[in-house]
C-alpha cells in the first residue's frame, strides 16, 4: 500500500476522529453503548482523558483499516501484558473475543508473553483474563 493509499484508508484528523473512534468503540463492544454521541464524563478529576482516548486511540488506531481488529486485538494484548496493564487487559480480553479471538488465542499471547516480558507478567495478565472471563 503507498502513503498515499494509506493516507486516504486512515481517518482525517478532527471531529471527524470522534465518530471514527465512536463507531470502532461500538464494533468492539457491541450493546456497551447508546446510539448517537458518547459522553463518558463524570465531572470528576481527569474526565477529558476519555475523550483523548475516544479520539487519539479509538479514532486514530482502531479505525485505521491497514490491520483488522483481530489483528489490533492480539498486538494490544501482548502490549497490556508487557506493560503489567491488567485493568486494560480484562476489557481488551473480552474486546479481543468480540474481535474473533478465541480463548485459545489469548492463552497463546499469555504464554508467548512469558518468554518476552516476563513469567511474572504473563502470570499475572492470566489472573486478570481469568476475572474478565469469570473464572
Amino acid at each position: 500500500m503507498t502513503t498515499e493509499e494509506r493516507s486516504a484508508a486512515s481517518p482525517a484528523p478532527g471531529p471527524d476522529l470522534r465518530t471514527a473512534g465512536e463507531n470502532a468503540m461500538r464494533a468492539a463492544m457491541p450493546g456497551v453503548f447508546p446510539d448517537g454521541p458518547i459522553s463518558l464524563r463524570d465531572g470528576k478529576l481527569g474526565e477529558e482523558l476519555v475523550d483523548i482516548g475516544t479520539t487519539s486511540v479509538w479514532g486514530s488506531l482502531w479505525a485505521r483499516e491497514q490491520l483488522a481488529p483481530r489483528d489490533r486485538s492480539l498486538i494490544t494484548i501482548a502490549m497490556l501484558i508487557a506493560l503489567g496493564a491488567e485493568t486494560e487487559l480484562k476489557t481488551h480480553v473480552r474486546i479481543g473475543l468480540t474481535n474473533g479471538l478465541t480463548r485459545e488465542d489469548i492463552a497463546e499471547v499469555i504464554y508467548h508473553s512469558a518468554g518476552y516480558a516476563g513469567f511474572p507478567r504473563a502470570v499475572a495478565a492470566r489472573t486478570a483474563t481469568r476475572e474478565a472471563l469469570g473464572e
